[in-house]
């Protein structure tokens, strides 16, 4: 066979085993493919420019030298981040823990901070090595119908996610304005559609405006702190010395260890560091992931102090001498209530400062709630939508059960739709997490840079003490308000058997995903590098890593796929 046609049957192979997949076609001239003939063009599947449902995504120059330029151009996922850990939900946890137990479990939350960080450098590690985020990762691992079910639980988790979020903000301007809570619920979704157009002029925009908003809640706490002054002596015993006292305290605990975790946040925080300019060189790579270590470790030490601040400070308040009316108040402290018991007791500027404190959370937590279901839905759908559409439904449909609730219940129906939303979070924990773990762990995914043995099995320990705490907490639930329902006695036994039956599906479900074997080969980078023209350099680009790893798989399966003639031209 002359020496054009063996190179117009190659390239027609490519073509043909990739026919499904966008392409670009490359021009190389005499680039050995492993048989000593000359390639003249390969179609190969490229992956264009990144842009996230209409927004072009802003890539972050990272400087080549180690220091602190470097480190500040990986500084802002890690803020965006955190959020989810000084949310409404979470601060209405703290002040509970602290009003009942003073300073008893901050412990708890010190351990549930280190299994974040470790959680989150994992949803870094695998957006940094692969290239790929999260929901990316499932949808070209997963059957079909199995991805449709984790795209509908982690659009559901969003959605309860930014139930307490919106409701937070409602309470904040009800306490700043007067507003009712119901104008605030529309107030926060029409603000928070404004403060996402910030995506339009980039991310790093995105990113600053969040860091702002935290470092605004953590100077709030940090004053209300100083002036309720709780003994440091109590406060570093609660850090380090475990205990479970009194009636309620182990719930409690396990609430705020599993609540720590957000499942939104692992496939936000796997498509956020997708941002920054990376050579694709397995150094660079390590150097990416060290530096977000480090960034995503300040910023949740930062959530981390914000938290034990609230903890204390409730403690401090409920600990003092009370009038009657705050010593209710601190018996079945919400959001709403804390208002009340912060002017009573530090005075109005305190009340204040809490609900500014307050607004700074919700309003940022609904940007980033929002900014992660763009991900999602783009990762597993591939799909396209205009930002201010997407932003639109998610607020929407977030937007109208609060709503209906505040209309209906009030202030008392909205702290109960923050409990119900905790409890859908628990539920679908799971489905994000095992996905990440797997992930990570495996070298077809993440190469020489997956879990080493040791890591992979903390990861594991710490995932599946989380995921069974929010199984427990669910089930628990469930039943709780089972037996105690006025249905008769057959409706009883019929929910009874069908919670039983769910439960079943349900831990079904996570085993499956759980001893599932990987099938996707999607990590392009060698150990070695690239021979080209018999000089050896780095891969750059996505293209030619694709461009490597297809040259290396046809030619695997060049004896094992004859072609057909009519597309051989002699």
């Amino acid at each position: 066979m002359a020496p054009d046609s063996e190179a117009h049957l190659h390239h027609i192979h490519h073509q043909h085993a990739y026919e499904s997949f966008p392409s670009v076609s490359l021009n190389f001239d005499d680039v050995d493919s492993g048989s000593g003939k000359s390639v003249e063009s390969v179609s190969l599947p490229f992956r264009p420019e990144r842009d996230w449902d209409g927004v072009k995504a802003e890539e972050v120059d990272v400087p080549d030298r180690r220091g602190w330029r470097k480190l500040m151009a990986y500084v802002g996922p890690g803020f965006l981040v955190s959020i989810a850990y000084i949310d409404p939900g979470n601060f209405e946890s703290d002040l509970q823990a602290g009003a009942r137990y003073q300073y008893q479990l901050l412990w708890v939350i010190l351990l549930a901070s280190c299994f974040a960080l470790i959680i989150q450098s994992l949803a870094a590690n695998l957006g940094v090595v692969s290239g790929k985020h999260l929901s990316e990762h499932c949808r070209s691992e997963y059957p079909r119908s199995i991805n449709l079910g984790l795209w509908l639980l982690a659009e559901v988790a969003i959605v309860a996610s930014d139930i307490p979020e919106v409701i937070g903000s409602a309470y904040a301007l009800n306490m700043l304005f007067k507003l009712p809570v119901w104008a605030g619920v529309l107030f926060t979704g029409l603000s928070t559609l404004m403060l996402l157009a910030l995506q339009q002029y980039g991310v790093r925009k995105l990113e600053l405006l969040i860091a702002f908003l935290v470092f605004t809640m953590a100077a709030c706490f940090f004053i209300e702190l100083g002036y309720a002054s709780p003994p440091v002596d109590d406060m570093l015993v609660g850090l380090v010395v475990p205990k479970l006292e009194g009636p309620g305290a182990t719930g409690l605990a396990v609430s705020l260890l599993g609540a720590m975790v957000m499942p939104h946040n692992l496939f936000l925080h796997s498509a956020l560091v997708l941002t920054r300019k990376i050579p694709r060189n397995k150094s660079s790579i390590k150097d990416a992931c060290q530096y977000y270590l480090v960034e995503s470790g300040f910023a949740l030490f930062l959530s981390f102090l914000i938290n034990v601040s609230v903890i204390s400070v409730s403690g401090a308040v409920c600990s003092s001498n009370l009038s009657d009316e705050n010593r209710n108040s601190c018996s079945n402290l919400d959001l709403n209530r804390a208002s009340f018991l912060l002017r009573n007791v530090l005075g109005r500027w305190s009340f204040q400062l809490f609900a500014i404190a307050l607004l700074a959370s919700g309003q940022s937590s609904t940007i980033t709630g929002t900014y992660a279901g763009q991900y999602v839905m783009q990762g597993f759908l591939n799909l396209q939508f205009q930002p201010w559409l997407r932003n639109l439904f998610t607020r929407s449909v977030a937007i109208i059960p609060s709503l209906v609730v505040a209309l209906i219940g009030g202030s008392a129906g909205a702290g109960k739709l923050i409990i119900i939303s905790s409890m859908i979070l628990s539920f679908e924990l799971p489905f994000a997490l095992i996905p990440l773990l797997k992930f990570t762990s495996s070298t077809t995914k993440m190469g020489p840079h997956a879990n080493t043995t040791t890591v992979t099995y903390v990861t594991w320990v710490i995932g599946f003490c989380v995921m069974s705490i929010n199984v427990y907490f669910v089930s628990s639930a469930l039943w709780h308000w089972i037996l105690h329902s006025s249905f008769s006695t057959i409706s009883l036994v019929f929910l009874g058997l069908s919670g039983v039956a769910a439960i079943i599906v349900y831990l079904g479900a996570i085993i499956y995903l759980a001893i599932r074997q990987d099938k996707e080969v999607t990590y392009l980078l060698s150990e070695g590098d690239y021979e080209v023209d018999g000089d050896t350099e780095a891969p750059r680009t996505s293209a030619e890593l694709e461009l490597h790893a297809l040259l290396d798989s046809l030619d695997s399966k060049d004896s094992a796929q004859p072609l057909p003639k009519q597309d051989i031209q002699r």
